[in-house]
């Protein structure tokens, strides 16, 4: 009897149907001599530093660096009765052997073996590596099972790249935390993004705009301008030159050019196009790809690969035939795909690209909820837009000379529009189209020589812009290429992170409250400027997180020792601590939180802020406080507000409805008055206004 291992339970239910094993029992599916079983996720993680040593719970300097020998692991808290399902199964006499069916890549085997070795388990074990959940792919990987041995270097890949975080997260956050009096995240991947992020903003807060002008002629209805003029005097003498006098055409230049089809979409690109045309967050479009992996409709999603292996052409051009069926792409023009464009087996790596599967036949997209409709249907048009001829056009820019200065004008003609009227389609078929930049429109047709007598000129006034702020889109893009121009080039991944965390790197960093969003772009918070800037570079630069990559993917092909890397990551984080044992006092403060003014002292004049009982004097030695459970108030049964506080500080007294006095009786409204500020206590005292017969039901 083999057990099998899945990563989630939709992934064991379609696994189970698949292999005819139908009848289901008490946490897994058996028959046909298969026992399917699932995971949630991780159920084994690396133990808290408090689990070493109950000292931890405390954040000290003095416990840092923190270098467990060997490492521990616990359950995943609620996870646990999900973990003792897959040891009594895996205890069973019955079952001789398993199968490792998490995910293929380097998490999905960490997720198996830290299970598989928490249970105590030697039995040997067997890998299935699909990159669909269609029926037919997953017989195809289970008739090809391979050796468990086999991945042993990835699962040294992926120990080692839990233990490096895990050392860094936890003794950089706790250094830096401890020294700065407030929680700060810090991780090899999330760090650098944040500082992308915010040398982004400085270039935007310290962008100096400059004015400056073109001259623009009016052509037979076509638009000629000059360069850049910095002086508004000068773009007005050349305006009036230009009035003055004719143009000529000088130059008309010609040239043909082709815009060659996109490649598939890995992760990253289809995350950053479903930015650009849903605005969905990296999250969002990796959860919906998930869901529609799971549903058998989308190949696996966490890929770094564009392409295709050569045995998926002729799979991938059945599935051509039917995203062409898929509204709105059934209004497109026949064409002849030619698949030969999506192979090319030297650039896929763990896994090909993304692309629907054969069951986009029988679906019903219109049953699907509409982010998952969205992202399939964006698959589809980038599976059809690869195939499809390319974009021609002809540009064309004209130059004039009027008023002893030179002129452009340009144009652009489309001659066929191959994959870009596919895309047309699809946009067109969209509730509110994405902004693009504006098409240069048709010229007229200028010849050399040409003469205009009658010139309209105008001036127009510009700013320089500063650079945008990131949008998902962009970032993911900045993050995919960080730090590459450092880097070999045979080096397999570079950038930040993997197609797989980038996501969940942006929501920590937004959860942590270093970035917000605002709109479509992502903008550092205060404590995320503060925060990289407090930072050594050796955290900060992308040049870290792209050497551990590097390294390992060379562990991961048995190239590179796991123990020579665990011990750079160790003397990484011995020095780290060691550089950082203090900081200023200035620097203590950059992360106090910000107070709001309530008012100024009337004995020192300093501003006043509220506490949680009180509101005091920013300078201690003055010992200014309004109390909020004053006795004066509190035998009112009134409370002291920041409004109120605000108006004693401010003018000096406060209306208060409904105050209650013994000698008045109750139900009064009166003005309270700050009466003395000279003792240690402050004082009030009531003043009632004086009221008309009838007033509150007293004569």
């Amino acid at each position: 009897m083999k057990l099998v291992i899945c990563e989630k339970p939709s992934v064991a239910k379609s696994i189970a149907s698949a292999l005819g094993v139908t009848s289901r029992a008490d946490g897994c599916f058996e028959g046909n001599g298969l026992i399917v079983s699932w995971c949630v996720g991780h159920l084994v993680s690396p133990m808290d530093a408090a689990g070493y040593d109950p000292g931890y719970k405390k954040w000290r300097y003095d416990d840092l660096p923190i270098l467990p020998e060997p490492f521990r692991y616990v359950l995943v808290k609620d996870k646990a009765d999900a973990f003792q399902n897959l040891k009594r199964l895996m205890d069973r006499e019955d079952v001789t052997e398993l199968v490792n069916a998490c995910d293929a890549g380097r998490e999905g085997e960490l997720i198996f073996r830290l299970v598989y070795e928490m249970a105590g388990c030697t039995k040997p074990f067997s890998r299935l590596w699909i990159s669909s959940m269609e029926d037919a792919a997953i017989r195809e990987g289970f008739a090809d099972l391979r050796p468990g041995a086999e991945y042993d270097p990835l699962y040294q890949s992926a120990l080692c790249r839990q233990k490096a975080d895990w050392l860094i997260g936890i003794n950089a956050t706790r250094l830096f935390s401890v020294l700065y009096h407030r929680t700060l995240n810090v991780g090899r991947v999330q760090t650098p993004t944040l500082a992308i992020l915010v040398d982004r903003d400085w270039k935007i807060t310290s962008f100096k705009k400059e004015k400056y002008h073109h001259v623009r002629l009016v052509l037979d209805g076509a638009e000629a301008v000059s360069e850049r003029i910095t002086s508004p005097e000068e773009a007005k003498t050349l305006r009036a030159a230009c009035a003055a006098g004719p143009a000529v055409c000088t130059s008309v230049t010609r040239e043909q050019k082709k815009e060659a089809p996109p490649k598939l979409y890995d992760l990253t690109t289809l995350q950053r196009e479903a930015n650009r045309v849903f605005g969905y967050t990296a999250k969002q479009t990796l959860d919906y790809a998930q869901s529609l992996y799971e549903k058998k409709l989308l190949t696996y999603p966490r890929t770094d690969s564009r392409y295709l292996t050569a045995d998926m052409a002729e799979t991938a051009s059945a599935v051509l035939h039917l995203a062409a069926k898929v509204p709105p792409f059934d209004g497109c023009a026949e064409f002849f795909p030619d698949v030969t464009l999506l192979v090319n087996d030297g650039k896929v790596s763990d896994h090909h690209a993304i692309i629907p599967t054969l069951e986009l036949e029988k679906a019903d997209l219109s049953a699907l909820p509409v982010g998952e409709r969205n992202i399939l249907l964006l698959v589809c048009r980038e599976l059809l837009c690869v195939v499809a001829e390319p974009f021609v056009y002809e540009t064309v820019t004209a130059t004039f000379t009027c008023g002893g200065q030179t002129f452009t004008a340009k144009g652009r003609h489309v001659l066929s529009l191959g994959w870009k009227d596919i895309d047309r389609i699809f946009r067109a078929s969209l509730k509110e189209e994405p902004e693009d930049e504006a098409e240069p429109a048709a010229l007229p047709d200028f010849t050399e020589g040409q003469l205009f007598n009658r010139v309209k000129a105008a001036v127009t006034e510009h700013f320089t812009a500063p650079p945008k702020a990131y949008t998902e889109d962009t970032l993911l893009a900045a993050m995919e290429t960080a730090g590459k121009d450092d880097m070999p080039e045979d080096a397999e991944r570079k950038g930040l992170g993997t197609p797989a965390t980038r996501a969940a790197i942006l929501e920590k960093l937004v959860a942590a409250g270093f970035v917000e969003r605002k709109g479509k772009s992502l903008i550092p918070t205060k404590a995320g400027i503060n925060l990289v800037t407090v930072l050594p570079d050796t955290l900060t630069s992308p040049m870290l997180t792209a050497e551990w990559e590097q390294k390992l993917t060379g562990i991961a092909r048995g190239e590179a020792d796991p123990a020579s890397f665990m011990d750079g990551i160790s003397e990484m984080t011995r020095e780290l601590v060691k550089n950082y044992s203090h900081i200023s006092e200035e620097g203590q403060k950059l992360f106090a939180p910000e107070r709001e003014t309530v008012g100024l002292c009337p004995r020192c004049g300093k501003p006043v802020y509220e506490g949680k009982k009180n509101f005091y004097c920013s300078d201690r030695s003055c010992q200014f406080v309004l109390w909020k459970d004053d006795r004066f108030w509190t035998s009112r049964k009134k409370e002291l507000t920041k409004k109120m506080a605000g108006d004693l500080l401010k003018k000096g007294r406060t209306s208060v409805k409904g105050m209650w006095s013994e000698k008045k009786g109750a139900s009064y409204d009166a003005v309270v008055v700050l009466d003395d500020t000279g003792g240690k206590y402050v004082r009030f005292k009531l003043e009632f206004p004086k009221r008309k017969e009838g007033v509150n039901g007293k004569k």
